[in-house]
């Protein structure tokens, strides 16, 4: 029996990553089974949450110490291999370099995912990046583009890189469901364009909210509705200030009975039925640094008509006609893409057919095996390797034992 430890942000943490983790480490288990899969979870808030019984190990991000004594608690658990969730912002010190040390104490190989890949790293990011790659017995990347990064601009060799889609839910919604949900929502009557997800500048709702006079002239019935709550690194610098001042946009032009935002996070299974209930998505991202999107993930998969800007994960998944892509900062472009999907059914029709083929090899369960391969590879690959020290399996220990194992005394 194989224990992998799972290393990131975790549920009930409200984050993208959090999510991922949680769906990762439930689609490995499917695949394995057998496996063994405590979570070694990076906290914002050591005390301020209920862990789940999988949390073995919290990691306080902002305490540099507890680092190495989780890297310490993992040696001695007979983990085979960590699975490593890798975003910038959810490790402490500069670009996230307190990981690192945790990294470098650790005797068993590290299967590390990249969520984020900058094409113009700063020499600190550059720098942990390039750790992070050289410490890791293979690195996950989501789309063909990272490995071109990977290679060219962090030196990781081939052998080391691996693409494994991001996964989504292999989920069918009834049309009674449906239904229901529009019903509840108000949205029976409405033609609903959708996007979701942590809201923050960078996701350029505001060029959404800018092309909806243009589209309401031509659908009065178009409803545009945003889910999520504001990103909370924007919330305890600048407040609810994004929020508010999109708001007033749409009274400014006249369209604030087209906007509707569900400001909250919004669960996986909730999340999946306002997808389902929505006409289409849309993700009107500022810039096209964005090597990894889930909710363009979520919603290609379940096979909703994307409008999407031209950002790498999008030009990637959207092509060939499976989507529909307009330029950055172009609110007359998005609007003539919302209406001519609203306009032309069948051409709505076909688009969603295309991205519901392609997403079925992008279901957890696929993802799931993939991931379960690509661990037991390194696992087997760490064995054969003579360099590795080995090690005497000890049971994992007590949920209190590590989380005081990671903490200041």
């Amino acid at each position: 029996m194989k224990t992998v430890a799972f290393l990131g942000s975790y549920a009930p943490r409200c984050c993208g990553i959090a999510t991922f983790t949680q769906d990762l480490r439930s689609a490995a288990l499917r695949a394995r089974p057998g496996w063994k899969a405590p979570v070694v979870m990076m906290s914002d808030d050591l005390h301020g949450y209920t862990y789940p019984d999988e949390v073995e190990i919290v990691i306080d991000q902002n305490d540099q110490a507890c680092y190495r004594n989780a890297a310490a608690a993992i040696n001695k658990s007979g983990a085979s291999a960590v699975s490593l969730q890798h975003e910038f912002g959810i490790y402490g010190g500069p670009s996230g370099a307190w990981l690192i040390s945790l990294l470098q104490e650790l005797r068993v190989p590290v299967v590390t995912t990249c969520h984020t890949l900058l094409h113009t790293p700063s020499p600190e990011q550059n720098q942990v990046m390039c750790a992070v790659t050289r410490l890791s017995a293979k690195v996950v990347i989501m789309a063909e583009k990272g490995r071109e990064f990977l290679q060219d601009i962090y030196d990781v060799p081939e052998h080391k890189i691996v693409v494994i889609p991001h996964g989504i839910p292999d989920a069918t919604v009834s049309t009674e469901i449906r239904e229901r949900v529009r019903e509840e929502m108000g949205w029976s009557q409405r033609r609903v364009m959708f996007t979701f997800g942590l809201l923050g500048p960078s996701k350029g709702i505001e060029f959404a909210i800018r092309a909806l006079p243009e589209i309401v002239s031509r659908h009065p019935e178009v409803l545009y509705v945003v889910a999520g709550v504001t990103h909370p690194n924007l919330v305890r610098e600048h407040g609810e200030s994004y929020r508010q001042g999109l708001m007033a946009l749409a009274v400014e032009l006249g369209v604030s009975e087209h906007l509707q935002f569900i400001d909250r996070f919004v669960s996986r299974d909730e999340l999946i039925k306002f997808i389902a209930a929505a006409d289409f998505n849309i993700t009107p991202y500022l810039n096209e640094a964005q090597i990894t999107s889930g909710t363009l993930a979520y919603a290609f998969g379940m096979g909703k008509p994307v409008i999407s800007t031209p950002y790498w994960h999008a030009v990637e998944l959207l092509a060939d006609n499976q989507g529909m892509l307009v330029p950055f900062h172009d609110s007359r472009a998005l609007a003539q893409a919302a209406n001519r999907l609203l306009d032309d059914e069948p051409t709505a029709l076909a688009v969603s057919k295309r991205a519901y083929r392609q997403g079925r090899t992008m279901t957890w369960n696929a993802v799931g095996h993939r991931y379960a391969e690509t661990i037991e590879n390194v696992i087997f690959a760490a064995r054969a390797d003579r360099s590795v020290l080995s090690r005497v399996p000890q049971p994992w220990l007590t949920r209190s034992s590590m989380i005081a194992c990671t903490t200041k005394a």
